[in-house]
């Protein structure tokens, strides 16, 4: 089958077409033909760090997480999934997990679910990685209808399916931008715009929930930005994440009471670890789009297969807006 492979790490150039065999169907797998894949931010940090990052594959190395397409064959104890079947998933790319930069994938069970019908399959393979993070991250902090939310970096590939979902679980959700059309875009998915470079955190917390902070803040941008989020956060409220690692003074958080979830979504497939999980919150997102609840945002510029590097640079740029595509 196609594939582009990297044979080195470092930039969107490193990527060469290849020829490599057709995986097989093991048990509790289902061999799925790949119609499109969506780049991820964690795509890009494993093709520049590589060794430097303990999930890198080893060289020669087949990226790529997301994916949508159509089940070609079933394995051994395999139920629910039938020859035909329109899946998607996140089941590859890292560590021992070969990725979906090719044309099949043989693809763990607990790890996909069927894609929701209301979407296309370039808008189902944009979904499984910052859905499964968003999902995870508000329901870690236990969102309940009624409470106040808010997103920072709303325009963002996380950040905009976060503002989505936490509207569908009944929240009144506030967003942080930095570019005025993107207010416009957090606006129609039903968010208040905060620019974040206009509006100090003292003030859109006094204009949006009277002084009394964010019951919950999902801050998909994370690092230097969370001392924003304890900011911004009611007394005991929540704090969810997505990045994380680097010392942090928790002063604020502490005389706040607050609660701090890291969400790593990548720790059941590099740890075969509560797996069935993600197939449940894949199929809840499924549900939830065909509500008419939930479509991500797609980028203008899809790229085929052997543009994989320009789809990378496309990333890095800063210029996309929404998930940026490649269609194998």
């Amino acid at each position: 089958m196609k594939a582009m492979l990297v044979t080195s790490f470092g930039g969107p150039e490193v990527f060469e077409a290849a020829e490599i065999a057709k995986p097989q169907a093991a048990a509790g797998q289902v061999l799925v033909r790949i119609v499109a894949t969506s780049i991820n931010t964690v795509d890009t940090m494993i093709r520049e760090m590589g060794a430097e990052l303990p999930l890198s594959p080893a060289l020669p190395a087949l990226l790529g997480m997301d994916f949508a397409g159509t089940v070609e064959a079933v394995g051994e104890g395999v139920e629910g999934y039938a020859i035909g079947d329109e899946v998607y998933g996140c089941a590859g790319g890292l560590a021992d997990l070969p990725g979906t930069l090719a044309e099949y994938i043989a693809a763990d069970v607990r790890l996909i679910a069927h894609k929701p019908k209301s979407l296309s399959m370039v808008e189902a393979a944009a979904l499984p990685l910052v859905g499964i993070t968003a999902y995870e991250g508000l329901k870690r902090a236990n969102i309940q209808a009624g409470q106040k939310v808010l997103v920072h970096g709303g325009a963002g590939g996380v950040g905009h399916i976060a503002i989505q979902l936490a509207r569908h679980f009944g929240a009144d959700v506030a967003s942080t931008v930095g570019r005025d059309e993107h207010e416009t875009l957090v606006e129609g998915l039903g968010a208040s715009a905060i620019n974040y470079r206009n509006e100090q955190v003292a003030d859109y917390v006094a204009r949006l929930t009277d002084g009394k902070g964010f019951d919950i803040v999902f801050d998909s941008v994370g690092g230097a930005n969370l001392p924003t989020s304890f900011e911004a956060a009611a007394l005991n409220g929540h704090v969810s994440t997505t990045v994380s690692f680097m010392d942090i003074d928790l002063t604020t958080a502490h005389f706040k009471g607050l609660s701090l979830h890291v969400v790593f979504m990548l720790i059941p497939m590099l740890h075969d670890f509560r797996r069935q999980e993600h197939h449940e919150i894949l199929a809840d997102m499924a549900r939830i789009a065909d509500a008419c609840a939930l479509k991500p945002i797609i980028d203008d510029q899809v790229f085929p297969l052997a543009e994989v590097g320009q789809a990378h640079a496309r990333l890095g740029s800063g210029q996309a807006t929404g998930k940026v595509i490649v269609e194998v």
